[in-house]
């Protein structure tokens, strides 16, 4: 297993990552900020919403398998019931690395995905957000890590 730390540097390390459940109407919503914050810090970012064109100003894919080349990692920013058919979509696609965003409350974190993904030899981050770690974190967010130790894992 790896701590949180080392699993953070892992995915951060990918370049090519999609963020599903980017809102077209959500700015302050919580994929859309780890959207916009990965695209800012360089990485080729693809929005996933089934019912939207575009988000943030971007062409946004109906599904995973929509994005042209694909992608290395994925960020799960949809309701939990929808983690478990995101995350086989991954394995399908054969990709290892997953974090199910969860901030305050329950966010997208499923057990029923993280134990499909882990079955299926892929990495599961299920907490916390991408934007708590280096090199997309920023103040607001460091101090959040600190005050949701319960909501993100030790080791995954």
């Amino acid at each position: 297993m790896l701590t949180m730390r080392q699993a953070a540097e892992q995915f951060l390390s990918r370049r090519r990552i999609a963020v599903t459940g980017v809102s077209r109407n959500g700015r302050d919503h919580g994929a859309n900020v780890v959207y916009q914050r990965l695209r800012e810090r360089g990485y080729q970012v693809y929005a996933i919403n089934p019912n939207a064109g575009t988000v943030e100003g971007d062409v946004s894919y109906p599904d995973l398998k929509s994005v042209p080349g694909g992608v290395e990692a994925v960020v799960i920013g949809t309701r939990p019931e929808t983690a478990e058919a995101t995350m086989r979509d991954c394995v399908e696609l054969g990709i290892d690395a997953v974090w199910m965003h969860r901030g305050f409350g329950p966010g997208s974190v499923s057990a029923a995905a993280t134990d499909y993904g882990r079955r299926n030899g892929v990495t599961v981050i299920d907490g916390g957000c991408p934007l708590m770690y280096r090199p997309t974190a920023d103040t607001g967010h460091k101090v959040m890590r600190c005050l949701l130790t319960r909501s993100i894992p030790k080791r995954v």
